[in-house]
């Protein structure tokens, strides 16, 4: 059996176990490839086949509804065509090159074409300035950088042996050091009959990405040629991805979650990818996209699903009939906003930089609102009590890594005391707080670093911002502990709100008293501030600038200015009493 006809064999199973969790569970083993290489072992082979050769690969729709369309067959040979070129310019596999660009066809090219090739992509968005990717060069060892003629310029200051590519972008005039560049234009010239220079192994070194860093230094991920491309089964099961359907993934290029949902999970499942690129977000032009292409599937993080439920959705006339989000939990007044919208429910699902979907709600299993649903086929999920190394239904969310699952990443690059850290006593530790109930479904607490202890209690952030969002002034919450001298801390939110509502006293007390009438005594919100929350580049909330503000503010030092305007229960006579 060929290493094709293997991943094809895993893939069809899970295909047609799609709907029957219990079955995929006990069935499903991952395909244990020794050599695999995605774009030539499957895509290009999709591409061979006259059945599939002309089918959709890539759908880009521009703000101004003009449309880029590739087939399998178009991408299959114009990567080709890069690879050639590539190799000529002295790209050699095991090179390490950054790619930064936005959702243009190039992109996927220069994926396909860095597949091929066997060399090392790191993923880099648009909006890193010059600082960031030094650090990406320096730490991810970059001999080339393939960027959009908009952002080149921004390479003049950052040092480094490494080599520039500049790829055109149409709504900008070509800038910065281009005597220096090569053309990506030249590729136009190269053979599209692309032979490898060796076979490509599992194990070697596929993509490097950088976390988003939410409360620390970006942590760089290695993976390899098979835990991403083959690790993504466990993602086209999550989804309940088909053959020819057309799937939106709201997610920037530079991300993870890109290459999850963008790439390799619809490429898998022999599916179309929809862009549709915008400058701000609409989401009554998103919905009628979404119409026009055809939208079976639909990916968005939380933030995205929030701003979608402040329009009409019922203007969506032929709604996806796979909706799903990652990211960050989900609130339960989105999921069922959006149930009454579209008559689907949103299905949740739990993953990081460093693995495919280890955690969801699938197809046909049985949702509980809120969760985050049972693991996925191929990973073996417990929670460990960190206090006592010991497995509960309450803990941090841990992979038993025998067998190890083919998702997961191989190290943290470069920094092995990160990985003994992360792959310690038989485990992976994700760093995620959990609890699980009798049925075997997973509830997500928080990050460990972001439970607190308010008094004697054990606060999640997660579950005091689910009920402060279901008030209708809230567009979006933050909880951070904020220091206390008889508490310990308490839960402060840091509130965004929705159209039409204005921050003042009178808002202030409504929102408080709301989260009294919904919350235990132990867990309310006692103090609130009006305020843009603070967010990584891939929209992640940076929770511990909240909280380093609170140390400022009660922490018992001199208060600094320019903090917000701060409301607590104790300003408002109404609220007093209940402790």
């Amino acid at each position: 059996m060929t290493v094709t006809e293997e991943f094809r064999a895993a893939r069809d199973r899970l295909l047609a176990l799609r709907g029957d969790y219990e079955a995929a569970r006990s069935e499903f083993q991952w395909p244990r490839l020794e050599e695999f290489n995605f774009a030539l072992d499957w895509f290009d082979q999709l591409a061979a086949d006259p059945a599939k050769a002309d089918n959709p690969a890539l759908v880009i729709v521009e703000q101004d509804g003009s449309a880029t369309r590739r087939s399998y067959a178009d991408l299959a040979r114009r990567s080709s065509q890069v690879a050639n070129w590539l190799r000529s310019q002295g790209v050699r596999r095991g090179d390490r090159m950054i790619i930064m660009l936005g959702n243009q066809v190039e992109l996927w090219e220069l994926m396909l074409a860095g597949i091929k090739l066997g060399i090392v992509l790191i993923p880099t968005t648009t909006l890193m300035g010059s600082a960031d990717l030094q650090d990406r060069v320096e730490r991810g060892g970059a001999a080339w950088a393939a960027v959009g003629s908009a952002n080149i310029a921004k390479f003049a200051d950052v040092a480094g042996d490494y080599t520039l590519i500049e790829i055109a972008d149409a709504a900008a005039e070509p800038a910065g050091p281009q005597d220096t560049a090569l053309q990506y234009a030249d590729a136009a010239a190269a053979s599209e009959d692309f032979a490898p220079d060796a076979p490509t192994l599992a194990d070697e070194t596929l993509l490097l990405y950088f976390t988003s860093g939410t409360t620390s230094k970006a942590k760089l991920v290695e993976h390899t040629h098979t835990s991403y491309p083959v690790g993504h089964l466990s993602t086209m099961f999550w989804i309940g991805m088909e053959p020819g359907d057309v799937h939106l993934n709201v997610a920037s290029p530079g991300w993870a979650k890109h290459a999850w949902s963008n790439v390799f999970t619809p490429w898998i499942a022999e599916a179309c990818v929809f862009i549709y690129n915008y400058e701000r977000f609409d989401a009554k032009a998103l919905m009628e996209q979404m119409d026009r292409e055809s939208v079976t599937s639909f990916c968005a993080p939380p933030t995205v699903w929030r701003m979608l439920i402040q329009a009409d959705l019922t203007q969506l006339k032929n709604p996806p009939t796979k909706v799903v989000s990652a990211g960050e939990p989900l609130n339960a007044e989105v999921i069922d906003q959006v149930h009454r919208a579209w008559g689907q429910t949103i299905r949740d699902g739990f993953g990081q930089t460093e693995s495919t979907v280890q955690i969801a709600n699938t197809p046909g299993q049985p949702i509980k609102i809120g969760a985050m649903g049972r693991p996925l086929p191929g990973y073996d999920v417990v929670l460990v009590n960190p206090a006592t190394g010991e497995e509960s239904d309450d803990g941090e969310l841990c992979l038993r890594l025998d067998p190890r699952p083919v998702g997961l990443m191989k190290a943290y690059f470069g920094d092995p005391e990160k990985t003994a850290e992360a792959f310690r006593d038989g485990y992976y530790h994700t760093g995620d707080m959990a609890s699980r109930d009798e049925r075997g479904i997973i509830t997500y607490v928080g990050r460990g670093d972001d439970v607190f202890k308010s008094s004697d209690y054990r606060l999640s952030p997660f579950e005091l911002e689910s009920v402060l969002i279901e008030h209708p002034a809230v567009a979006e919450a933050a909880v951070v502990p904020s220091p206390d001298p008889l508490k310990l801390s308490v839960p402060k939110a840091f509130v965004v709100l929705a159209a039409g509502h204005q921050p003042g006293p009178e808002l202030a007390e409504d929102i408080l008293r709301y989260c009294r009438e919904h919350l235990a005594p132990f867990k309310r919100i006692r103090r609130l501030e009006f305020a843009e929350l603070p967010k990584t580049i891939s929209g992640k909330i940076r929770r511990v600038e909240l909280r380093h503000s609170e140390e400022m503010r009660h922490g018992g030092g001199p208060v600094p200015e320019g903090l917000g305007i701060e409301y607590s229960e104790a300003d408002f006579p109404g609220l007093k009493g209940q402790s």
